[in-house]
Order: structure tokens, then C-alpha cells, then sequence
């Protein structure tokens, strides 16, 4: 398992290399739906890390899907 700042073409390479799995951490935080981000190639949102581990629900709940 690899992880730390993956997205979908470094993922791919270390596939292609022979990892098992790549985990997504904070992509997951700002896309609720990375799985079918990802599995259509669609844009990312950004992370706010201006919201990250602030208390609230703000940067955690309200980051949009895709439609």
C-alpha cells in the first residue's frame, strides 16, 4: 500500500509497478465522491486547508459533488 499525495496518474504508475493499493487521504476530505472522480478522470476540488481540523463542520461537509 502506498499513499501521500496521490492522484490519478501517479496512482496508476504504481499499479502499474506492482503496488497493491493506493490509499487517498485528504482528496477524499474535498470529494465526497473521489471514487467516481476518479473513475471518470473528472476535476478535483481543491482542499480549503484553511478549514482542516478547525472544530467545525465547515471544509468537511459542504464540498460539492458532482452532479
Amino acid at each position: 500500500m502506498v499513499n501521500n499525495g496521490y492522484d490519478r496518474p501517479l496512482a496508476e504508475e504504481a499499479l502499474k509497478e506492482g503496488d497493491d493499493l493506493v490509499a487517498f487521504g485528504k482528496p477524499f476530505i474535498s470529494n465526497p465522491d473521489l471514487v467516481r472522480r476518479l473513475r471518470d478522470n473528472a476535476p478535483l476540488n481543491e482542499l480549503d486547508k484553511a478549514t482542516m481540523y478547525g472544530g467545525g463542520a465547515k471544509g468537511y461537509t459542504d464540498y460539492p459533488a458532482l452532479a
